[in-house]
């Protein structure tokens, strides 16, 4: 029997600011060299840090910096079905109904009661998965004065240590010892809200071409507790991905963690030169535990 979850923590951009494109702008497509950003360690070699709100006084907001890469990122479009979260820890969906119009991304509740489900149904589609628990979602603004901008910094949302911990966080102590003992994911699903994405579109990089060493945990320091992330540094070898021109019916599943197999996509926004200048970008990304 399957089941579906919905426990969130939400983080939405203002409503104000979700209006829609007077017009659509020239899309980017096939290959494009680009700039990403990649860890730098702390100058002093202590354990890397990052504070999720403002740090306490005489704490910068992280401890690290970023050192930047060109490198070649591939279009998937016309290519979707190569790509598979078990092998790649990515996988791109198309044909997606939705009952979610616009007006719905404007409203916190709406969004819970109408997208979500949706969420839900397409995580048990796509993995074969027996329960899924929703737990948090993200609107991003491309826009000045947006409070949740796209992150133009490579990074994975968990490690292995924090799904752990997310798992007892949103779980009685039985249950969450229970269901660590088998198949447990975290899974974003990413989709915009105006399409198509014609500007700072998201870069994922081929699990099987990065390295574990070339991932560094980073203290995600809360105000109530401290979670990690990861942190990429660039090696050689790292294949890179987007999709052009992503449209209303398309969903972008990223995959964060595996506890089989261990396939983990790590991904930034990034700035397509070939971008008409002022062209915006607008996306939710929710997150679920996915077990089974």
């Amino acid at each position: 029997m399957t089941t579906t979850e919905t426990e969130t923590q939400t983080q939405i951009a203002t409503p104000s600011t979700l209006t829609p494109h007077p017009s659509i702008p020239k899309i980017p497509r096939g290959p494009v060299t680009a700039t990403l950003n990649f860890y730098q360690p702390p100058p002093d070699a202590s354990k890397p840090f990052n504070y999720v709100e403002t740090p306490p006084p005489g704490h910068p907001q992280r401890n690290y910096s970023d050192t930047e890469q060109a490198v070649t990122i591939h279009d998937i479009r016309n290519h979707e079905a190569e790509f598979n979260l078990n092998t790649h820890a990515f996988a791109a969906v198309q044909d997606v109904r939705s009952q979610a119009d616009r007006a719905v991304f404007n409203d916190d509740d709406a969004i819970k009661r109408v997208y979500y489900p949706e969420v839900e149904a397409l995580l048990l589609k796509a993995t074969g998965a027996e329960r899924i628990l929703l737990f948090d979602h993200t609107i991003r603004l491309a826009s000045p004065g947006a409070n949740r901008a796209p992150v133009n910094r490579v990074h994975i949302d968990q490690t292995t240590a924090s799904t752990a911990q997310r798992v007892r966080f949103h779980l009685p102590e039985a249950e969450a010892e229970e269901v660590l003992t088998g198949r447990y994911r975290i899974i974003n699903v990413w989709r915009p809200l105006s399409p198509p994405i014609v500007a700072h579109p998201l870069a994922f990089a081929d699990s099987t071409s990065v390295p574990d060493e070339a991932m560094v945990g980073i203290e995600h320091r809360y105000p109530d507790r401290t979670g990690e992330t990861a942190a990429v540094k660039h090696t050689e070898g790292q294949r890179w991905w987007y999709w052009s021109g992503m449209e209303e019916g398309e969903r972008l599943l990223l995959q964060c963690f595996d506890s089989e197999g261990g396939a983990r996509v790590p991904h930034s926004a990034f700035v397509d030169p070939r971008s008409e200048k002022g062209a915006g970008r607008e996306s939710i990304e929710v997150r679920a535990l996915v077990f089974g």
